[in-house]
């Protein structure tokens, strides 16, 4: 693979050498040879355009990437000089110095370019991700759904035999800490990225959607295979996991034009929620802000378009869109058993299992194979409130789509299965919470070491999950950081918790309808008061693997190492070539 050393102009009146302009890709990118990518150069200064000039292993930066670089002399809302080539590619592996000249300040980065194996290991890969998914999110799923007898678990989660396994960087390029976005991000194009941005390098322009983009997997699978591409979440399809799959902007948020670039993709499955960003602005529910209908137009691309559970079992063949919600889908809990949230207004919505296995029925027809991404979206999402039974929930119930991924693979051993979250959050099971225990005070009935004793949810049908999570004595997980809010102890049987509203002031405080609930404690926050709910954590995060390839996950990894694992397994980039 070539690496590209980027280099800085440097303005020598107004920035000392050490302070040179930033250059994208950044220092250490790691790129995948002839996928396309932008290569920008931010001067910290207006800079003459004879004055600049880049070199790529001491030759011309025009000669070797094919196309000039174009000079920007001042850059919208800046007063600085800019360089900038779209849509360039490297094709020989190896590692390249980049440096970059203005006058006589320097700047020199460099970029390895990677070529994969000549021939695949892997005709299919699936990908799964939990969001947020946290080792005691993983514990805390292996006990309410298996149990434990004197110290050891009666049984094991479908992740727990997944034979390789590595611990993941999660952090951005502007901070250690992260968002769903960059961190997904990193995942699907093998380039760490800022907060919030989706395929992108963040650069200093007001425009969101004029960034330097990268190549997303989805682009990479479509433009070197002929592999189906699937995804299946429980979140709006065009919530930060399932965009970063497919989308360029530094700005998650903009939701509409990432449905846009979804579609534009055409991927073979796409099920999860988000109905209100694909609906013309005239539907009621809609959230976009023009005419476009795109559901209307997956239809004529030849999509079947479900919006129950029952309409995605009687799916024919073809491409598949499923919308089975405006917005985020209902949690398993919420849909299982306690029918709150949003279950009355959507009350047949399928869960990730029944999704899971809708796509892989439908992939699995593509006689190349198919890359599939399954995101368990509110592992995060209810961990944000300290909502954990709600969180672990889902966590049995994305190990239940692994399991049946790991049917499939049994029947198909060229699968490459890939289980790991995004990032961390702050959680940790420090014992039982046990209403048996005398007295009014909540706190005195959490067990800690020999007094903790074992939970006793119960599993009267068989089914991995409890029958019920408000027992008599239950898992007691708590956060280590949190705004203000009254912590009751106790499952929300009532709906998704709400630690904190806003107040007068603008800041989050402790949402007082929890205040009166029998035994419950205040807690002053720990975070900021403009946090409503809890953060992510910067903690590694643990990924499994299992198949072909899988050999290559091992010790300590960033995020942007796994992209290249997943290339070599589908040979993206083959050598020969």
């Amino acid at each position: 693979m070539k690496s590209l050393c980027a280099s800085v102009f440097l303005i020598p009146c107004l920035v000392a050498p050490a302070s040179a302009a930033t250059i994208f890709p950044l220092d250490r990118a790691t790129i995948l040879a002839g996928s396309p990518f932008d290569v920008k150069v931010e001067f910290d200064g207006l800079v003459k355009a004879g004055d600049a000039k880049v070199t790529i292993d001491g030759k011309p930066a025009d000669s070797v990437l094919g196309k000039p670089l174009a000079f920007i002399e001042k850059e919208d809302g800046t007063e600085a000089s800019a360089l900038l080539a779209r849509a360039v590619t490297l094709g020989a592996p190896g590692r390249h110095t980049i440096t970059a000249t203005a006058g006589s300040d320097t700047k020199t980065v460099t970029w390895e370019v990677y070529a994969t194996p000549a021939k695949a290991e892997a005709r299919n890969v699936i990908f799964f991700l939990g969001d947020g998914l946290s080792v005691a999110h993983r514990t805390a799923a292996r006990l309410m759904s298996r149990g434990m007898t004197e110290g050891k678990a009666d049984g094991r989660l479908a992740m727990d035999d997944l034979d390789h396994m590595a611990f993941i960087g999660t952090s951005s390029t502007g901070s250690i800490a992260t968002d769903s976005a960059n961190t997904m991000s990193a995942y699907m194009t093998g380039h760490k990225t800022a907060v919030n941005a989706l395929g992108v390098y963040v650069d200093r322009t007001k425009d969101s959607m004029d960034d330097p983009r990268v190549e997303t997997m989805a682009e990479a699978v479509r433009r070197t295979t002929k592999k189906a591409v699937g995804v299946v979440v429980t979140s709006e399809l065009e919530d930060a996991t399932p965009a970063a799959v497919f989308a360029h902007t530094r700005k998650r948020a903009e939701k509409a034009a990432i449905a846009d670039m979804i579609m534009a993709l055409k991927p073979d499955v796409l099920l999860g929620g988000g109905s209100a960003y694909f609906l013309p602005q005239a539907v009621p529910g809609s959230k976009r802000k023009d005419d476009k209908d795109l559901i209307q137009d997956a239809r004529a691309a030849g999509y079947t378009v479900a919006t129950t559970s029952t309409e995605l079992k009687a799916a024919g063949p073809g491409p598949l869109l499923g919308l089975f919600h405006t917005g985020n889908m209902d949690v398993a809990l919420d849909r299982m058993q306690l029918k709150k949230g949003t279950v009355a207004k959507f009350p047949d919505q399928p869960g990730l299992v029944d999704m899971t296995q809708a796509a892989l029925d439908r992939l699995s027809q593509n006689k190349d194979g198919f890359f599939l991404m399954v995101e368990a979206s509110s592992i995060d999402k209810m961990s944000h409130p300290l909502d954990w039974e709600r969180a672990v929930f889902d966590t049995i119930e994305f190990d239940q789509a692994i399991g049946l991924a790991r049917k499939f693979q049994a029947e198909h051993p060229d699968t490459l299965i890939v289980v790991t979250g995004d990032h961390t959050h702050g959680v940790s099971i420090v014992g039982t919470i046990d209403d048996d225990k005398p007295g009014p005070d909540m706190r005195e009935k959490v067990g800690t070491y020999a007094a903790a004793g074992f939970p006793n949810y119960t599993h009267t049908n068989g089914s991995p999950y409890p029958d019920r999570v408000d027992v008599s004595r239950r898992l007691a997980l708590f956060a280590t950081n949190y705004p203000d809010y009254y912590e009751t102890f106790r499952p929300k049987m009532d709906g998704p918790f709400v630690p904190a509203i806003q107040n007068e002031n603008k800041q989050y405080v402790a949402n007082e309808a929890y205040k009166t609930v029998p035994g419950a404690v205040f807690r002053e926050g720990n975070i900021p008061r403009d946090e409503d709910t809890a953060v992510h954590a910067v903690d590694d995060v643990v990924l499994q693997a299992a198949g072909p390839g899988a050999g290559e996950f091992k010790g300590y990894m960033e995020e942007s190492d796994v992209f290249r694992v997943l290339a070599d397994a589908m040979a993206l980039a083959p050598a020969a070539k």
